[in-house]
């Protein structure tokens, strides 16, 4: 099916590896021009070079550097931007008793000022395409808080309240958002867990325990790449009745039905 991506433009944040650089590669290999930032220099140029591809160092917490770094990938491909993906951020293993003020302010920061920044950059551009969409990659820490993960969880269920609101006000102005939540998904951090664990398992073993641990019904960690289709699928304009709503990429973890 041709998902009517090819010659559009599209901004994706934190692009430089994991879910990011999936979506990156995925949307090149649809035809479409793609501009994306990271804040590691040496990690954006392996993405390699590609003549519809632009890319920046950028901080998403920085304003004026996220307004430049749009501006100028919308002028590198004919003035447009018809779809954003928010999808620079990380997590922070913590529980409450060694969480600080400092990083609860860093995190919801960051959390907001990813998907805020980039937007207001955007919108202009967006509210010009007639196919816009925004999709805001989120976890179902956003559904099913961790105490581990205490603050990311907050500020996950945040974001998913304000992409619900947004994807309201900007309705009128033809631009859709929603949301992509996803699970465990097998990328360098986990690689690195299971080399530090020193288990003496394999890592597809060890991927095993940890998916039956976690309520994984599907047994395994997530690819990269699988999280990327569903973000095409909703960038996508035959996705075009599609806003306000979420799509959970986590191979069935969950402890309830919403």
């Amino acid at each position: 099916m041709d998902l009517g991506l090819a010659d559009r433009t599209y901004v994706v944040t934190g692009g430089s590896s994991g879910v990011g650089l999936a979506t990156v590669r995925a949307l090149l290999d649809e035809g479409a021009n793609v501009a994306t930032c990271g804040r590691d220099a040496e990690r954006l140029k392996r993405i390699g070079e590609h003549e519809r591809l632009c890319t920046a160092v950028c901080d998403v917490r920085d304003a004026d550097a996220v307004r430049e770094f749009v501006r100028s990938s919308a002028e590198a491909f004919g003035g447009r931007v018809d779809g954003l993906v928010n999808n620079a951020g990380q997590s922070r293993m913590k529980r409450l008793d060694d969480t600080t003020e400092d990083d609860w302010r860093d995190e919801l920061e960051l959390k907001f000022a990813g998907v805020l920044n980039p937007l207001q950059a955007a919108r202009a551009y967006l509210s010009a395409s007639d196919a816009a969409s925004v999709v805001n990659v989120n976890a179902v820490l956003a559904k099913q808080p961790e105490t581990r993960l205490i603050t990311t969880s907050a500020a996950r269920a945040g974001i998913l309240n304000l992409s619900k609101s947004l994807s309201q006000e900007l309705a009128s102005d033809g631009v859709r958002v929603n949301s992509v939540c996803l699970g465990l998904v097998d990328t360098g951090q986990w690689t690195r867990r299971h080399a530090a664990a020193d288990s003496g398992l394999s890592y597809e073993d060890w991927q095993a325990e940890l998916a039956a641990d976690r309520g994984i019904a599907l047994g395994r960690l997530g690819r990269a790449e699988e999280v990327a289709y569903a973000i095409l699928a909703l960038l996508s304009p035959r996705a075009s009745y599609i806003t306000g709503t979420s799509i959970d990429v986590c191979g069935g973890v969950g402890r309830g039905i919403l």
